[in-house]
């Protein structure tokens, strides 16, 4: 049996479908905290069951007599979201899992300038002192982000955020494919994977460059203070603690937190992994 948590999510929800290509839907089983959201899986044998990262008890009937478990990393942050990491590791050991696997990402690191990855790095380390097996997804910087850093510059022509640096933005698609792939036991890494990323990283100077070539208009990258940008979504009713968290990210772009390219994703898809340039053609086919 084969758990995926968090499978209603944007990722989740993908990984489940790329492992229903390798193995049978009576080897699946998912962990949502609405099992009615997940009634379609249900009607196709899946075995849904309630799961909630918050509520320990309710994991130990959703991790019920599975051999591996994906846990997909939570939207918290800082101690919220490792308490929550901590109770599913441990409801997984107490059910015997013979292998976990953890969506942590490129970046994850105890001194990095972005919220979210000192908390995959204290994840990691709990997933060491487990003593369960562990994969540890090294997933790229989700690509579907740039079209949400993008404002106003289609209708404005300028593309305005802070200094940034180059960053491999990596498909939802790809990343699904290949957790479900190390999930049917196609391949194999023990503890953190090498980084799972596209080919190339790019800036906003290169994402203007894309989208001019997209929607045939001139786009300029105007560059703003942190300050500036951040007050800006405040003003647009974005909470502080979210603005300020975005910002963590281009800062650490800027120190070169998210550049690291590699291979190991094309090795494992066996296939070239989808370029930016399609994920933004996606993104503002309808907007253009």
């Amino acid at each position: 049996m084969i758990i995926v948590s968090g499978a209603t999510g944007q990722l989740g929800a993908q990984v489940v479908e790329r492992l229903l290509e390798r193995v049978p839907a009576s080897r699946v089983g998912v962990s949502v905290r609405d099992v009615d959201k997940a009634a379609a899986l249900a009607g196709r044998g899946v075995r849904v069951r309630r799961g909630d990262f918050a509520d320990p008890g309710s994991l130990a009937e959703t991790f019920e007599g599975a051999e591996r478990v994906l846990l997909v990393s939570t939207n918290d942050t800082r101690s919220t979201a490792v308490e929550r990491h901590v109770n599913a590791i441990e409801a997984a050991r107490a059910a015997g899992v013979e292998r976990i696997f953890y969506t942590s990402h490129q970046g994850a690191a105890s001194d990095s300038l972005f919220l979210p990855m000192p908390d995959h790095a204290a994840t990691e380390r709990c997933l060491e002192e487990s003593g369960v097996p562990f994969t540890s997804l090294r997933n790229g910087f989700y690509a579907s982000t740039v079209p949400l850093l993008l404002g106003r510059a289609l209708a404005t022509g300028e593309l305005v955020a802070p200094a940034d640096g180059p960053v491999s933005w990596t498909a939802h698609a790809d990343l699904a494919e290949a957790a479900a792939i190390l999930l049917a036991g196609e391949e194999s890494f023990d503890g953190p994977t090498p980084p799972l990323t596209a080919r190339e990283a790019l800036d906003l100077g290169d994402v203007a460059v894309l989208l001019g070539e997209i929607t045939g208009r001139t786009i300029r990258r105007v560059v703003v203070d942190d300050e500036e940008w951040a007050a800006a979504l405040v003003g647009n009713g974005v909470p502080a603690d979210r603005a300020d968290l975005l910002v963590g990210m281009f800062r650490a772009s800027r120190r070169g937190e998210f550049a690291t390219t590699g291979e190991e994703l094309e090795k494992l898809l066996g296939r070239p992994v989808t370029p930016l340039r399609e994920v933004l053609e996606e993104a503002v086919g309808g907007r253009s």
